[in-house]
């Protein structure tokens, strides 16, 4: 399997329409970073659920999600699945969450999720992170969205079965849906591992990705 490193990490941002989009599309990835690189910071923006059981539950399973990081977490009020009629909240979140941190990896949702709200949120990241490498986490749901991917992080069967029981342990809200259980979490992680030659894995969309492979001089 082709691999390319993203080279070395000491602040990542992630960010998610809902408590539990970061964790489900990337929380396997998450903790692969947090215990690869002791004391990163993690900026972590969420545009719905605040002052909600939902804002609580996010908190617990961030910390869990990311042991030993540097943990910012904002969890906004916005009305869930009303995005586009509140792009400018959202624009603006963005926009601070940028002038506040330079990351060197964005976790997002993909630009061609089916969900509206994780639709907007990717496209506002990819202007306001324009120089910055953003990965598109994928979200498995009703929509039948999931498609071809080209990035993937290889997971530990370890890591693998912690991310899923975290996301059991810690959002007791959602565990009424029909998708949110171990095998559809650990299925998808099974088929991606299929796809990069490992046991487990998490995959990303790639909107745009600039090269430096030591044949080119900035200065020139």
């Amino acid at each position: 399997m082709i691999r390319l490193g993203a080279g070395p990490l000491e602040r990542i941002v992630a960010v998610g329409a809902h408590c539990d989009d970061v964790a489900i599309g990337a929380g396997g990835t998450l903790l692969t970073l947090c215990q690869a690189h002791p004391g990163l910071r993690v900026d972590v923006l969420v545009l719905t659920g605040g002052g909600s059981e939902r804002e609580q539950e996010e908190q617990a399973a961030l910390a869990a999600f990311c042991p030993g990081a540097d943990l910012r977490l904002t969890v906004l009020k916005l009305a869930d699945g009303r995005l586009p009629a509140q792009w400018e909240e959202a624009k603006a979140a963005v926009e601070e969450l940028r002038e506040r941190t330079e990351p060197d990896l964005v976790l997002a949702p993909r630009t061609d999720d089916a969900h509206q709200d994780h639709r907007g949120l990717a496209q506002l990241m990819t202007t306001a992170f324009r120089d910055h490498l953003v990965l598109g986490y994928e979200i498995v749901k009703w929509d039948g969205d999931l498609g071809r991917m080209a990035a993937y992080q290889p997971l530990s069967p370890k890591t693998a079965e912690q991310k899923v029981t975290l996301l059991q342990e810690h959002y007791a809200s959602q565990r009424h849906r029909p998708w949110y259980d171990r095998e559809a979490f650990l299925g998808l992680a099974r088929i991606r591992g299929i796809e990069c030659h490992a046991r487990y894995a998490e995959a990303f969309a790639v909107a745009k990705l600039t090269l430096d492979l030591g044949t080119f001089d900035m200065g020139e």
